[in-house]
């Protein structure tokens, strides 16, 4: 910790313990003293720290090829491509390598397609988001931001972003105008705090775009590949996005891997130098995501997500703290939001973090909970005895006071 407050631009704050191992949803420090891992990096070890499966891929690929650049053709890339667009029903993937790229990849298209396609005159062409977002942190990505803190400092933007609403369709629909090439939403905003939109909203956001040539596409770094219950978050309401932005559990917690899937009219508008990127799609990445893939399906992620979000849900709903707030989310994707005036989100991190159990808190208000999705009823159980002590720990030093 010393040396990275030494060298390390302090771009974090990180809860102070120094891990060292991992195995399924389980962390260990430099002492030995074993976590359960409710954070999963942000969605990105949805499948448990160090898969025996992904371990044996990553050791027989490496042993063979790893990068080579797209300037040649190898034989993983494509077969990991059919697999996600087959999986998502979308036409063509283009593969990158963090989320920030694979929005960056988006907004691309989406600009040249609404020059090449619907015809909008040059320079004019507006991209909507959502109050609240969070797509990264590249220049683009914080142009479409509206929280003060991502853009203080770093100006100026580049221009043709559009903030609305999010859950709100009135906003979203006096938005709209020729010069609209795309809205780009989270179907749940993990950044903000775990936020829903309210219950057809998305439906009938893809709707209005359909209604007016707009394309929609779908950011699931964070929500996507199980995360929800479902695979994509949007499946919940049978939205079928232009475009779709993966990331995080893409690379099976082993190393970045993300992409831009869209129909094969939007992508079609990138030709050769367009476009591109040194390591994305290399030959490790493609064999890790094919299997990361494969994983997913073959072991029910999903669907352990869904019933095991369920499960945590109703333990967390039947809480009774003044603490809390509000408890929200769905499948292993929470947040817990706290009452600021009574306590702080980090504060119940820190002594989560004590009691072995590693979460984060987002925007200090709200304690996020996003285990790997391998994750069994008897570690929530454990987890859940680890929350209500800090909570009643917590309430007796507000009483006391």
């Amino acid at each position: 910790m010393s040396l990275e407050a030494q060298y390390c631009a302090h771009n974090y704050l990180p809860l102070p313990v120094v891990l060292t191992r991992g195995e399924g949803v389980f962390v260990w420090d430099e002492n030995g003293k074993k976590y359960l891992d409710m954070m999963s990096a942000y969605s990105a070890v949805s499948h448990g720290h160090a898969h025996p499966r992904l371990v044996s891929v990553v050791n027989k690929q490496v042993a063979n090829l790893t990068i080579v650049s797209r300037a040649f053709h190898t034989d993983r890339l494509g077969p990991f491509l059919q697999r996600i667009c087959q999986l998502t029903g979308q036409d063509m993937a283009l593969p990158m390598n963090t989320g920030a790229e694979a929005v960056e990849t988006a907004i691309k298209a989406a600009r040249k397609w609404a020059y090449t396609v619907k015809g909008v005159t040059p320079g004019k062409v507006e991209i909507i988001a959502c109050s609240g977002n969070f797509h990264g942190r590249t220049m683009a990505a914080v142009a479409m931001s509206d929280e003060p803190q991502y853009q203080d400092g770093f100006g100026p933007f580049p221009p043709g972003f559009r903030i609305v609403e999010y859950g709100s369709l009135d906003s979203l629909r006096a938005a709209i105008n020729e010069n609209t090439a795309a809205l780009i939403i989270e179907p749940i905003q993990g950044e903000g705090g775990i936020v829903l939109p309210p219950p057809g909203y998305l439906k009938a956001a893809e709707m209005l775009c359909r209604e007016h040539n707009v394309l929609l596409i779908c950011d699931e770094i964070q929500t996507g590949l199980g995360r929800t219950g479902k695979l994509l978050a949007c499946d919940h309401e049978g939205v079928k996005p232009d475009g779709l932005i993966l990331g995080k559990a893409l690379g099976g917690g082993i190393l970045p891997v993300s992409m831009f899937l869209a129909r094969r009219e939007v992508m079609e508008v990138f030709t050769p130098g367009d476009h591109g990127s040194t390591f994305g799609g290399n030959p490790l990445a493609a064999a890790v995501g094919l299997e990361a893939l494969n994983i997913l399906i073959e072991d029910e992620l999903a669907e352990r997500s869904a019933e095991r979000g369920d499960y945590l849900l109703r333990k967390l709903r039947r809480l009774d703290s003044p603490l809390i707030k509000e408890v929200r989310g769905r499948g292993l994707f929470i947040g817990i939001e706290i009452d600021p005036t009574v306590a702080s989100a980090r504060e119940i991190c820190e002594l989560l973090m004590v009691r072995g159990l590693l979460s984060k808190e987002t925007h200090e208000t709200v304690v996020r909970l996003a285990p790997p999705l391998v994750i069994s009823e008897a570690e929530i159980d454990w987890a859940m005895v680890q929350i209500t002590a800090v909570l009643t720990e917590l309430e007796k030093v507000q009483l006391a006071s």
